[in-house]
């Protein structure tokens, strides 16, 4: 592995002591980034970053719509290292630091390796000042390792978390290669009557407005009233500079609370579960914990955004019916609100999932019928918003689109504040639409009471792993661990196998994925049955995953087994927790 730590940028830094060596500014030149806000978050190297990653479509998708280029053949060449040292002559990154204490920061670039993905690439990360003035990285004077194969991902860091600022990183290309300028861009304005306009076409339904008109008058009476969100990146914050007070959820409620809280307006309450790249199919595991707090809240009013996430969800909406269902069979009455956020490429599961708000008559808020029609528009056109403006990378939005999002759900606010009153409460006990057989469904792990309903014998997995996914939970700015309390098997602990019987309907089995080499896969066992693997490195990052055991009308006694597959056994893997339907 070649690993750079260098002090200087090849000695250029344009307006310093040194002067270029190539006249950069005269090459053609896109960017990755511009003007954006950055954030440092803690990683688990210790280090505070923002990072950029590019595997997969992301590296062409942020070129596209971030540096506006469309030639089919420079696209290609970012798609594998070779082809990038081939197009691109040199990279300029400009910091500028909102703290001014904030001497200098680095710049980070990693190269995925062939042999082993995350550790035998090259990676350098070089010194940049945080003043704005632009560092130059000339390409052909790095060391490369040979076992490089593509761009993994690049980030600003910077010398203690929460740090923000605003970066450009902008590629110089070398001669033979020409792209188009990116035509300048006017602000969004708020204010303006086409604006609220938009608005307004967020709002897919009203809904039966009873719940949430419940709520908005207990708000005006001074009560406790509680929001509460849960959802993917979206609902974390991603994308949104500094996550804890710009994301969409505390936005919105702040904007709750200044509609209708009285006075000092302390008695509105917060809750934000919002864990990255997870589907309804984990967060119908996680809702007790993290939205109900294992029953020390009960919320007024519910917003769930699974809407670009739920692909992943292996029952195709089954588990968001349940989620729906879970959250509105609480005994306090919550209105449930459903949100369709939207990807870069106008995607969304809008078309499946809104039938579960239609026949449960929910509210219903979608930023992909907002603002997707007017992306393709001209300023002169009626455009509002572009993506760029909107899209801090290829799925979640900047503070401009977070504002956004949170704009929808207090016009929603606003309109069920004026209207007139629906007298009766929804029905839920009905036939699904799509199926409920998750409703109630509770969360497993090591600090479970287990006496009556489970049996396990840990076997070789014994150790709690530490090394988690991290999600910016409620309004605090640091991350907190997923399933902290887990089973983790290690290179050290032996054979043995993971042994649980217990009594239900239905099981998922919740996993660690990692891009680590050390982690291998686990053959899982039900009744005797080998049923699936769990490869931890299908995502290839450190996330949850959660997959369906079995599904079954009846409770009966399962035995279920999880053992490292053939060969594996000196490798590690981490049982979560389960989610489990008696």
């Amino acid at each position: 592995m070649t690993d750079h730590n260098l002090a200087a940028v090849n000695d250029v830094v344009k307006g310093g002591p040194a002067a270029p060596r190539d006249p950069v500014d005269k090459r053609s030149s896109f960017y990755l980034m511009f003007e954006s806000i950055v954030e440092a978050t803690a990683r688990p190297d210790g280090r505070f970053s923002q990072e950029i990653y590019l595997e997969g479509r992301q590296f062409i998708d942020k070129v596209l719509f971030t540096g506006g280029v469309t030639d089919e053949s420079i696209l290609q060449l970012l798609t594998e290292c070779t082809g990038f040292r081939r197009l691109v002559h040199s990279i300029g990154i400009s910091v500028k630091a909102q703290d001014g204490d904030q001497a200098s920061a680095w710049f980070a670039m990693e190269n995925w390796g062939r042999t082993r993905k995350c550790e035998t690439g090259t990676k350098l990360r070089i010194k940049v000042p945080t003043d704005g003035t632009e560092a130059i990285l000339v390409l052909e004077e790095q060391e490369w390792s040979p076992d490089d194969d593509v761009p993994g991902k690049m980030a600003i860091e910077f010398d203690r978390q929460g740090a923000l600022g605003t970066a450009s990183i902008i590629f110089y290309l070398h001669d033979g290669y020409q792209v188009q300028a990116v035509e300048h861009e006017s602000p969004v304005d708020y204010e303006s009557d086409a604006y609220r306009a938009l608005l307004a076409k967020s709002l897919l339904s009203e809904g039966n407005n009873d719940r949430l008109k419940a709520a908005i008058e207990k708000a005006k009476r001074g009560e406790d009233v509680t929001i509460a969100y849960i959802g993917g990146s979206i609902t974390q914050g991603a994308g949104a500079k500094p996550i804890n007070t710009e994301s969409y959820a505390y936005r919105s409620y702040m904007q709750f609370k200044q509609m209708f809280g009285q006075v000092g307006r302390d008695h509105i309450h917060l809750i934000k579960a919002g864990v990255g790249g997870t589907p309804s199919e984990l967060g119908i595991v996680r809702y007790d914990r993290d939205v109900l707090r294992d029953g020390a809240v009960k919320p007024d009013i519910v917003i769930i955004e699974f809407a670009v996430n739920d692909a992943g969800d292996e029952t195709n909406g089954v588990c968001y019916e349940s989620l729906a269902l879970n959250a509105l069979a609480s005994d306090n009455r919550p209105a449930v609100i459903l949100l369709f956020s939207v990807f870069m490429n106008d995607w969304n599961l809008q078309d499946r999932l809104s039938p579960v708000g239609t026949h449960y008559g929910l509210p219903m808020v979608s930023i992909k019928d907002a603002v997707v029609e007017q992306f393709s528009l001209r300023t002169d056109e009626g455009r509002i918003i572009s993506k760029r403006q909107f899209f801090y990378d290829i799925y979640h939005p900047t503070n401009a689109g977070h504002r956004l999002m949170a704009d929808c759900l207090a016009h929603l606010f606003a309109e069920t504040d004026q209207a007139h009153p629906v007298s009766e409460d929804i029905i839920i006990d009905k036939p699904p639409i799509i199926g409920n057989d998750f409703v109630g469904t509770k969360l497993l792990d090591r600090n479970s009471s287990l006496e009556g309903l489970v049996t396990i014998e840990p076997g070789s997995f014994t150790a709690t792993d530490a090394d988690l996914q991290m999600a910016e939970m409620d309004d605090h700015p640091y991350g907190s661990p997923q399933f902290p309390n887990n089973w983790m098997h290690t290179g050290e602990s032996g054979g043995e196998s993971f042994r649980m019987t217990i009594r239900s309907r239905r099981l998922l089995l919740v996993y660690k994925d990692s891009g680590s080499s050390e982690f291998g896969r686990a053959e899982i066992w039900v009744d005797g049955l080998h049923t699936r693997d769990a490869d931890p490195h299908e995502i290839n990052w450190t996330h949850c995953t959660a997959v369906i055991l079995y599904n079954e009308p009846v409770a009966r006694e399962h035995t279920v087994e999880i053992m490292m597959a053939s060969g594996q056994s000196d490798q590690k893997f981490t049982i979560l927790g389960f989610g489990y339907v008696e």
